[in-house]
């Protein structure tokens, strides 16, 4: 029978059902337990024993090793887990995802299929859509996710081609598995370039199964082509890591290290893993995986399951080196200011908008590190006299500038992918504040950078500010340095402990304090106590500490605010 384009076109379009189900399936429950997911990870990862653990609970509740790594790389970027640690995580993610394939196999294989009640499914899960209560609603697209799954599934067994129709393809199968050791490599190999392919170690699993359980390949080829998805899922996690930042590369590079030497040790005992495990079926009466293809896809499940327990038993134990070996390989930069990037946000990483909040949260909180940068920089341009220091400080207080905008226009852009995804109302306001935050620190270092040209101005004219001047700019500077400090600090802590009294009292003393400094300055220029032109800037100065204090005080109202529509959604 001959394999069309029409059919080939099926076979993608099974191959996207299963694995659009597979996310929604993973998303849905992601939002049901976000937040108890992420407390629990960050509470029992002290060890590697319980970051393991961890890994493989979170891995099988949420069926999603990569959603587990995301999730990893993003406590790692946030300082709740140590590098070390992560590793264990991702170990145990790698227990974890095995869980997919018994769920596949015991649903999708057995003679009891619940692909024959996939619609029931669907039935119940559709009403919860339209709850009032969102997590009835998450409940509901789960319900709905997991229905897609097994039906894709269902479609993917029917859509495969029939190999036993192309003799040409069953020999050349039968010439590779006649190669020897050569023959396991091959395998391998296959099993890494369908992983890559169809971007989904559980997809790639799925498509192992249905040959074996179509007696297409054999067991040893099959065990051969798991070894290669194991590889094929770090090649992908990697891929993606690129456009990250260094935590996400190295969190990626020891996945892929923790695996390739998985793989590398089994090849050396394969045959003789396999043949045991054979003998372990045969002997408690479930058949023989090399002899009878029934038993084949029982088989490859015990052989994904028990290679990947063993495995981590093993490379626990060298953490600590590989921990070494990726930091070695892949070093960050020592002089942050000298090479600005997005440090915390990777976005081809991340997967589901409440994961890729937190990336955004960290990456604000640098953002606002850096406005209580420039206000140091431009307090120390007002006071000093050297001409060189004054250039150097001028072109680091432009460059801050310049990059303020470029950090406010890459997370604005971020959020606003992260929002075509499917977002509950509390993610939705959550960009919104962010957004408000970035837009309020940008115009922080805009009004920073104008007084700079100010104080520019002045110095060319050889203007100097009276010690009356200095005194109250000093003043009304060290305000400013206050609400800098507890807006900073606000941005770097969990949002729902985050009080507005603190801010506010500094707000009041700003607004407070310039409008008693107005007041003597127009008084002293009517007096004519001093220059007209210094007196402009310097009414600009106080001016524009009094506007930064309103952008700032914005800050903290939005982080406030966050808190306050999670607490009612």
């Amino acid at each position: 029978m001959e394999y069309g384009i029409y059919d080939i076109l099926k076979l993608i379009g099974a191959l996207g059902f299963f694995i659009f189900g597979m996310k929604v399936m993973s998303e849905s429950i992601q939002k049901v337990a976000g937040d108890s997911l992420r407390s629990v990870m960050s509470i029992i990862t002290s060890n590697r024993i319980s970051g393991v653990f961890t890994g493989f609970l979170t891995t099988a509740i949420i069926q999603s090793s990569s959603a587990t790594t995301v999730m990893v790389v993003s406590f790692v970027n946030a300082g709740l887990l140590k590098l070390r640690q992560a590793i264990g995580v991702i170990m145990g993610a790698n227990i974890g995802t095995t869980i997919t394939a018994v769920l596949i196999l015991v649903f999708g294989f057995s003679k009891f299929s619940i692909s024959h009640y996939t619609l029931p499914i669907i039935a119940i899960g559709f009403p919860m859509l339209f709850a009032k209560k969102v997590e009835w609603k998450y409940w509901g697209e789960f319900l709905i996710g997991f229905a897609l799954l097994f039906m894709g599934l269902s479609e993917l067994k029917g859509a495969v081609p029939d190999l036993k129709h192309n003799p040409e393809i069953m020999e050349w199968i039968s010439d590779i598995n006649n190669l020897g050791f050569l023959s396991v490599i091959i395998a391998v190999l296959i099993g890494s370039i369908l992983t890559v392919v169809v971007q989904s170690s559980s997809a790639a699993m799925a498509i192992t199964l249905i040959m074996c359980d179509n007696g297409w390949i054999p067991y040893d080829m099959a065990a051969g082509i798991v070894l290669g998805e194991n590889i094929g899922t770090t090649i992908t996690a990697n891929l993606a890591a690129l456009v990250g930042n260094v935590h996400a590369k190295r969190a990626a590079l020891a996945h892929f290290m923790f695996n390739v030497f998985g793989v590398v040790w089994m090849l050396l005992i394969f045959h003789f893993y396999i043949n045991g495990i054979d003998a372990i079926m045969v002997s408690t009466g479930n058949g023989s995986p090399l002899n009878e293809t029934g038993a084949i896809k029982w088989g490859l499940t015990y052989f994904h399951i028990s290679f990947n327990i063993i495995n981590t038993l093993l490379m626990i134990w060298f953490v600590p080196q590989i921990e070494k070996i990726v930091t070695k390989m892949i070093s960050s930069k020592d002089e942050e200011d000298e090479e600005f990037h997005l440090e915390f946000i990777g976005t081809q990483l991340m997967r589901t908008a409440e994961l890729s909040l937190m990336e955004a949260r960290k990456e604000v909180a640098k953002f606002g590190k850096l406005v209580v940068k420039m206000s140091k920089l431009v307090q120390e341009l007002i006071v000093s006299d050297d001409s060189q220091r004054v250039e150097h400080l001028t072109e680091k207080i432009a460059k801050y500038e310049d990059r303020t905008d470029e950090l406010e226009m890459e997370v604005d852009d971020y959020l606003v992918k992260v929002s075509e995804g499917r977002l509950s109302t509390a993610a939705s306001e959550e960009i919104r504040a962010i957004m408000s935050i970035t837009s309020d620190l940008e115009r922080s270092a805009d009004i920073v950078m104008r007084m700079s040209r100010e104080i520019n101005r002045k110095n060319k004219h050889k203007l100097s500010f009276t010690e009356d001047q200095n005194k109250n700019i000093k003043t009304i500077f060290g305000l400013v340095d206050e609400a800098l400090q507890e807006m900073h600090k606000n941005l770097k802590s969990d949002y729902s402990e985050v009080k507005i009294d603190t801010a506010m009292s500094t707000e009041t003393a700003i607004n407070k304090l310039k409008k008693e400094l107005s007041k003597k300055h127009w008084k002293s220029v009517e007096e004519n106590h001093y220059d007209v032109q210094t007196g402009i800037v310097y009414r600009d100065i106080i001016f524009g500490c009094e506007r930064i204090g309103d952008h700032i005080i914005n800050v903290t109202e939005s982080i406030v605010g966050i808190e306050e529509h999670v607490s009612v959604a």
